[in-house]
């Protein structure tokens, strides 16, 4: 019939056109009649084909059973045809599905051998699989329970062992697959789409009674497909899991185990099929969990890292499963299961990962709800699986590879997050808590040996730049090294285990657990405290919400409540800022500068200031102070770079942790600042580099907790309390030796608010200074250094001084528009005036008196005897520069360094008030050229920036002085180092020689034009750095030399042009009128030369448009 036409509805119709089919069939079993059939089969709609069914079935039932071999071909064009029939209709009758069940497995076993699969080929196995899926789905109603009777033991299980041999030994991945398919059909645990009987409980438990008898054969071989080849692909493996899981969970489920009914004998019909039979008695159910666990702890081993994404989802759903029905009588897998599921928290896969954590959510909720001898159960394994975990995580940690550590740590995390808070109850047992504890200390040892931690130091600049935004400072935080691993990955995973410890756990227990570790043990003490820092921020719920929300579902209440977490933070606080914690040795003390400040700040040269009776001072107990903050007695050995990087990763991280215990108080840490600020301030001063980054951060993020929107107003608003600190303890330095540490930090941080606030204390330290300069010079040069840094930033000068001088201001070369007229009647006037003629002519212009300039009518003002009062601010920098001048020639070179670096901060702030600046700079001008004339080059390189800043502050003042006593001396310097220079090489660029020259260079231009020095200093300067302009010379000195030349070429354009002519001329000037003389310049016709190059270039910089004309005859 033709295709297109209707589906054949009535049965005699459709009856009369099968009918001689099937009669042919029947006579002559070939495969063209096998083929017809079907053709008219697919012509007859499904509900006639279905009364018709037994009828259809008979001719192709009965071409299988003809005795004697058969080809494949047509086997196969059999069982396709039975396949249609039986996708289509429904088997109604028992017997129809026993016979061709048993009929169907013998198309797939041996004829030799009927426990083995027939060696036929894999089209053919296909089809006989695909027909014997459609025949257990065809199962109509209850009679495709009646395969789960006694009787049917036999059959049943030599078509399980069947299909087994063919899922195991099949080398086909699509007759493995298939196989496996119809297994998961036959015990009614199909997951494909079509529609499926759905079993009773009772009919579950006699399926699962009747299942028990294979259980054992069923869990090992498709164990062995799991953990066979991995070439047999993802979907064979994902197929054998779903078995395994469908399986295990139908025999040992728990609610049939609770409703079993007592055991009847079985009947004595049954023969020897009675000793097949399972009675799933208390014994037998605790015997096989133990079995399965073995097998369970391969296929978990061999699939939680499967490369296939799908392969891990299915061990998920195997664990959920087998968790949501089989929790009681699994027992003993129930702590592999649950590492099998919390292994995949943070799977790589999305898809993975959000299936696990609703299972995880849903095994916590069903934990939480279940009955309390359940529930203990439960706990009971997840913790002594989580013991045994923290035993074995430091050997792991040790000996595997980063992948498997990072696992590993998953596993531990998800155990901590399915107990939620239950954790409570197992931190409870000590035994839990002690090996917890321990595993982290372990785990979390820190690198100490890296020789940059201890060498790399902070600076004043550095510290200033990350005090204008929280971001500059994180940019170089130094990553912490661990012993045991590299991952990021694995400390974050560790991080958030801390946290999820104190988001469950009691607080209490916790801080004092860790805080007694921190106590006993040094070198448990910096793990400890990182721990401690994260349980408070997990038990403040910093980073856990999203978390928590994730697992549960839905949010809790806190274990810790805001007076639980204040008390926990004060304590632990009070433990971190206690002297022996937080005045550790960070820097070698065989260093110069560590040897200065332990003799500085050695007890009896301090009390020797303030009682003269050193004799009665007690050795024993000032030396007990001394070791106490971190000064060793001379004769201890030195400290190894292991102890010192050891106290800089103690010190930092117990800053951070500071820190966090503001996030997790927020403005409720504002108390604490009374006795946590003042020691973070102590730590930002600090000269290692890595604990004053710390400090700094926990400043910021102490600010930002707490409400403050910067540094400054963190400092300004608790600047009371801490200068009173300072106060009290400058007066007790030797105790106290960080306190000029903290006034630097507050100076550097603050604003000019601040300042009437430090006048006392400035006095202080000026009056310590005084009395005991010879030692305590360097440690207060360093607070004068930024209280002076600080007046410049808060008081920056305008521009404006308050009194000018009465010469007139010379406009620059610049500005100035040549004037030829008037410039002949000046020189027409000067040339008269110098031979006498109109001497006696007065010009009226000259007798007027000047008017008063603004400085004299404010000066006048107050009375002849009255003299307006200093800005404190002023007063201030007077009495610091006061105390420079005299230690301007301290013995230490280090002092004179910091002091002439105050001197110069000094000279800006006062330079508002030249009245005031020129006496002082007529003071320290003697101690200020010996520096420049007779010191180390370091001091001359920094006695030279004073000069530059006097020069351009004090100007005329210092004319005559520079000209005498400093140009002569420095033109020398500079004269005697230019051969040196241009035969040195790229090393020289680091001498101190070299700086010296460079900052000389870069300086002296801009102090001859200010100065406005005479001609004969001028030649005598260009005669000096002329040799500069050589190539030969380093590239910084030939462009120091051409701003030196920049500089002259202003004040007098007119010799400098004729200086650098001489030296080279680019062309021959032709005279505009033959009268006129030729010019003729020693620079003319010379061949280039090693000056060339630069002369050129200021010539076009400076006289570019003159060079242009010049070069032209004029016609």
């Amino acid at each position: 019939m033709p295709p297109t036409m209707a589906q054949i509805s009535d049965p005699k119709i459709a009856f009369a056109y099968l009918r001689p089919a099937c009669v042919l069939l029947t006579r002559e079993p070939t495969v063209t009649n096998v083929e017809t059939l079907s053709g008219q089969l697919k012509e007859v709609n499904d509900a006639t084909l279905q009364q018709l069914q037994e009828y259809v079935l008979f001719p192709l039932r009965f071409v299988l059973k003809v005795p004697g071999p058969k080809k494949e071909k047509l086997v196969r064009a059999v069982t396709e045809a039975m396949s249609y029939v039986l996708e289509n209709t429904c088997v109604q009758s028992w017997e129809t599905l026993c016979d061709l069940l048993s009929e169907l497995c013998l198309c797939l076993c041996s004829p030799a051998d009927p426990g083995k699969p027939a060696d036929t080929s894999e089209e053919l196995k296909l089809a006989v699989l695909r027909c014997l899926d459609a025949l257990l789905h065809a199962a109509y109603g209850d009679i495709v329970f009646r395969l789960f009777e006694p009787i049917m033991l036999p059959g049943v299980g030599a078509a399980i062992s069947l299909l087994l041999a063919l899922g195991e030994k099949e080398k086909s991945r699509d007759v493995q697959a298939a196989a496996l398919k119809c297994l998961q059909a036959l015990t009614v645990q199909c997951d494909c789409s079509q529609d499926h009987v759905v079993p009773s409980l009772e009919e579950r438990r006699t399926m699962g009674s009747t299942m028990a008898s294979f259980l054992p054969g069923i869990t090992m071989a498709v164990a062995r497909i799991i953990t066979g080849d991995l070439r047999q692909g993802h979907a064979v493996t994902v197929r054998a899991i779903k078995v395994w899981s469908r399986a295990v969970g139908l025999v040992m489920e728990d609610a049939q185990l609770q409703a079993s009914e007592p055991w009847k004998t079985p009947s004595p019909d049954l023969g020897k099929i009675a000793q097949l039979v399972v009675h799933r008695t208390q014994d037998w159910v605790k015997s096989t969990a133990g079995k399965l666990s073995v097998l369970l702890k391969k296929i978990v081993s061999c699939t939680s890292a499967h490369q296939h994404w799908r392969v891990r989802l299915e061990l998920v759903e195997l664990a959920d499963h087998l968790l949501d029905r089989c929790s009681q009588s699994l027992g003993e897998c129930v702590g592999q299961l649950l590492e099998a599921l919390v292994g995949a928290v943070n799977d790589e896969e999305p898809r993975v990962r959000e299936r696990c954590q609703v299972v995880l959510r849903e095994v916590s909720q069903r934990n939480q709800s279940c009955s309390s001898s359940s529930a203990q159960t439960f706990t009971d394994v997840l913790s002594e699986n989580l013991h045994s975990l923290a035993t074995s995580l430091p050997r792991l940690m040790r000996t595997s590879d980063d992948q498997k550590k990072l696992f590993v740590l998953n596993v531990f995390l998800g155990y901590l997050k399915v107990l939620g808070p239950l954790v409570s109850v197992v931190l409870n047992s000590a035994a839990h808590l002690e090996r917890i504890s321990i595993a982290l200390m372990q785990v979390l040892e820190l690198d100490v040996m890296d020789v940059s931690i201890v060498e790399e130091r902070s600076y004043s600049s550095t510290i200033e730049t990350s005090s204008t935004s929280p971001d500059s400072y994180t940019a170089h935080i130094q990553r912490k090294h661990f012993l045991y691993f590299t991952d990021e990955k694995i400390l974050s995973v560790l991080m958030e285990i801390c946290r999820t410890l104190g988001y469950y756990g009691n607080i209490y227990l916790l801080t004092d657990h860790f805080l007694d570790l921190y106590r006993q043990s040094s070198a448990y003490r910096k793990q400890a405290a990182m721990v401690l820092n994260e349980i408070i921020r997990g038990a403040a719920a910093i980073t856990m919400a999203a978390e928590n929300q994730g697992l549960e579902g839905e949010g809790r209440e806190r274990s810790a409540t805001k007076e639980d977490l204040t008390e926990a933070v004060v304590s632990v606080m009070e433990e971190y800022i206690s002297l022996n914690n937080w005045h550790l040795i960070t820097v070698s003390e065989e260093t110069d500068r560590d040897r200065q400040d332990q003799q500085l700040l050695s007890p009896p040269r301090l009390l020797s200031i303030s009682n003269s009776d050193v004799s009665n001072i007690n050795a024993n107990s000032l030396q007990v102070i001394t070791s106490s903050f971190g000064f060793p007695s001379p004769s201890s050995p030195t400290s190894t770079i292991h102890q010192l990087n050891s106290n800089i990763w103690q010190l930092c991280i117990q800053l951070e942790g500071i820190a966090c215990f503001s996030k997790a108080l927020g403005c409720d840490f504002r108390p604490l600042l009374m006795t946590s600020l003042y020691p973070v301030l102590e730590k930002a001063g600090e000269e290692t580099l890595l604990v004053s980054q710390a400090a700094l951060g926990s400043m910021w993020d102490i600010s930002k907790a707490c409400g403050y929107p910067s540094l400054k107003e963190l400092i300004n608003e608790n600047s009371d309390y801490l200068l009173n600190d300072i106060s009290l303890n400058l007066h007790r330095l030797s105790q106290h030796p960080q306190a000029p540490r903290v006034l630097t930090v507050m100076l550097t941080h603050s604003d000019c608010s601040l300042l009437p606030l430090i006048g006392d204390i400035v006095q202080d330290v000026l009056m310590a200074l005084d009395l005991s300069y010879d030692h305590t010079a360097a440690l207060f040069c360093t607070v004068l250094h930024a209280l002076m840094k600080a007046l410049v930033r808060w008081f920056p000068f305008s521009g404006k001084r308050t009194c000018e001088s009465a010469r007139p201001k010379q406009t620059s070369t610049e500005q100035e528009v040549l004037n030829v007229c008037q410039f002949l009647l000046d020189y027409r006037k000067q040339k008269e005036l110098a031979e006498g003629i109109g001497i006696e002519e007065d010009n009226p212009e000259d007798l007027e008196v000047p008017p008063p300039t603004e400085c004299e009518d404010i000066e006048d003002t107050g009375g002849p005897d009255m003299k307006a009062e200093l800005p404190s601010h002023l007063s201030i920098t007077k009495d610091v520069m006061e105390r420079c001048i005299h230690l301007l020639s301290d013995p230490s070179l280090r002092v004179r360094l910091k002091v002439l670096d105050v001197l110069e901060l000094c000279v800006c702030v006062l330079s508002e008030k030249e009245n005031e600046l020129l006496p002082m700079a007529h003071r320290c001008w003697p101690a200020l050229l010996q520096r420049l004339t007779v010191d180390d080059p370091l001091a001359v390189l920094r006695a030279f920036r004073v000069l530059c800043t006097l020069g351009e502050t004090c100007g005329d003042f210092l004319r005559r002085r520079v000209s005498k006593e400093v140009l002569p001396k420095l033109s020398s310097s500079l004269a005697r180092q230019a051969p040196i220079s241009a035969k040195a090489g790229p090393v020289y660029s680091h001498t101190v020689a070299y700086k010296l020259q460079l900052a000389v260079l870069q300086g002296l231009g801009s102090l001859c034009q200010r100065l406005d020095l005479g001609e004969a200093d001028l030649d005598a300067v260009c005669e000096a750095c002329l040799p500069y302009l050589s190539c030969r010379q380093p590239i910084r000195l030939q462009e120091a030399c051409l701003s030196v030349f920049r500089h002259l070429i202003q004040v007098d354009p007119d010799t400098f042009w004729f200086t650098l002519n001489e030296l080279h001329c680019p062309s021959s000037y032709i005279p505009p009128h033959p009268d006129l003389q030729p010019v003729q310049l020693s620079g003319m016709g010379r061949p280039r030369d090693e000056y060339s190059d630069n002369v050129l270039k200021l010539l076009e910089e400076e006289f570019g448009s003159l060079a242009s004309t010049v070069n032209q005859p004029v016609s």
